[in-house]
């Protein structure tokens, strides 16, 4: 079994947490800003360094590519993304791809032997941040592999003019054009010249850590589904106004919420999880009663079974009347749960069974690139234990020693798919 550097991996991750540093442990780093730009120039330097071949896609997706034995073979590609949430952590996305990195950079450094072309790739506007949806280059790439309604969201003319949610007017097209990074979209990721994908990232959980296990061997990620429910009241003076006659959307919003819990709750399931997060309110005045209240509601879960009844208890909302306010429920947007190639974890399995390395299955309750890409090509994914199970934040912290066990993990998890025909 071969290992990863941890000399080298803390050398990266010491690097790489300057491009965006937000001062307090943390970085922000949108996609296509001029920190990601400079994270980008990083990885075209050390890349650049072990003699891998570059290139960019359309949508600037970057791929780094060492030869293998075979020039005609598929390559087997590695990555994740480098653009962060605002105040984001050092290891959520970039930690992926640094493991690419690395697992590039150890096969050169001891000459390793393999068949096929090895590729460290990085993902563009991942998190969706600065120019939404999530996942929006994974989305166009995959786009003809999607299903239906997943598609719908990822036509590349509307990802092209998705809008800047703090100008509202400069465009992901034009930050692609001014990125330097705009390539040919013949270099696309495609089953045609790629055999299988990985992607190391962090749990973004307490699963692993409360378990004492270091590695997961992720074999899905969770169905979910993403819901508004609405409700229509009527504004009147705050003073004024008596309150047996009020109809107050907050107020309704708030019922229906206790009537969520309480209900989802008595399903029994464990490991079930949903999340109010959003919450719109109308005129949210503080002198007048609301007239309208809208709050998103989010839940997911392995079992499509467990997310219908969940659905029947949020639908069932619509047919009730709250605080004298009319409710409505409508879809946002939902995705069935993706399993990942099961011959490629069980090379992460057995991988980190040789390597010693404590580990566990375990499921991702987030969205990643890879699942888009698993509808084209065989892909999954490894997680490295999250300390506290912090992620999407500041403190969001995976040890070097972790760090390295994952890309450790995966280079020789790679190494048995390069061998498999």
């Amino acid at each position: 079994m071969y290992k990863c550097s941890e000399a080298r991996m803390e050398d990266k991750i010491k690097t790489f947490s300057k491009f965006g540093d937000a001062g307090h442990g943390g970085i922000t780093r949108y996609s296509l800003s001029p920190e990601a730009i400079a994270a980008r120039n990083e990885f075209v330097k050390r890349m650049t360094a072990i003699g891998a071949e570059i290139v960019t896609d359309d949508l600037a997706n970057m791929y780094a590519t060492i030869p293998g034995s075979d020039p005609d073979a598929k390559r087997i590609v590695m990555g994740s993304h480098v653009d962060s949430v605002k105040n984001g952590g050092n290891y959520d996305g970039i930690l992926g791809v640094m493991s690419a990195m690395e697992v590039l950079e150890t096969v050169v450094e001891q000459n390793i032997p393999h068949k096929h072309p090895l590729t460290a790739m990085i993902w563009t506007n991942e998190e969706g941040s600065l120019y939404p949806p999530a996942m929006m280059c994974s989305g166009v790439v995959c786009y003809d592999y999607l299903p239906e309604d997943i598609r719908v969201k990822f036509k590349k003319e509307d990802m092209l003019n998705s809008k800047s949610i703090l100008d509202h007017t400069s465009t992901f097209g034009q930050a692609l054009e001014k990125s330097g990074f705009k390539g040919d979209e013949k270099n696309r990721l495609s089953p045609e010249k790629y055999k299988c994908m990985f992607e190391t990232h962090i749990e973004q959980g307490p699963i692993l850590e409360d378990n004492g296990c270091d590695i997961g061997v992720v074999d899905c990620v969770l169905g979910m589904f993403n819901y508004r429910v609405r409700f229509y009241g009527q504004t009147v003076h705050a003073g004024t106004f008596p309150m047996p006659k009020r109809r107050d959307a907050f107020f309704a919003a708030s019922k229906a919420l206790c009537y969520l819990h309480e209900e989802i709750d008595k399903l029994g399931v464990p490991d079930l999880v949903y999340t109010t997060g959003e919450v719109v309110c109308h005129p949210c005045v503080h002198t007048c009663v609301p007239d309208y209240f809208d709050f998103s509601i989010d839940a997911r879960h392995e079992n499509p079974d467990i997310l219908k009844k969940v659905l029947d208890i949020v639908l069932s909302c619509a047919d009730k009347e709250w605080a004298g306010c009319r409710c409505e429920v409508s879809k946002a947007w939902n995705r069935d749960t993706v399993y990942w190639d099961k011959k490629l974890v069980s090379y992460v399995k057995k991988s980190a069974e040789e390597l010693g390395i404590k580990h566990m299955y375990i499921h991702s309750g987030a969205g990643h690139d890879a699942q888009f890409a698993a509808y084209m090509l065989p892909t999954t994914m490894i997680f490295v234990q999250s300390k506290d199970g912090l992620s999407h934040c500041e403190p969001e912290f995976s040890s070097v020693t972790h760090c390295t066990e994952g890309a450790t993990v995966m280079l020789n998890a790679v190494l048995m798919a390069d061998m498999d025909e």
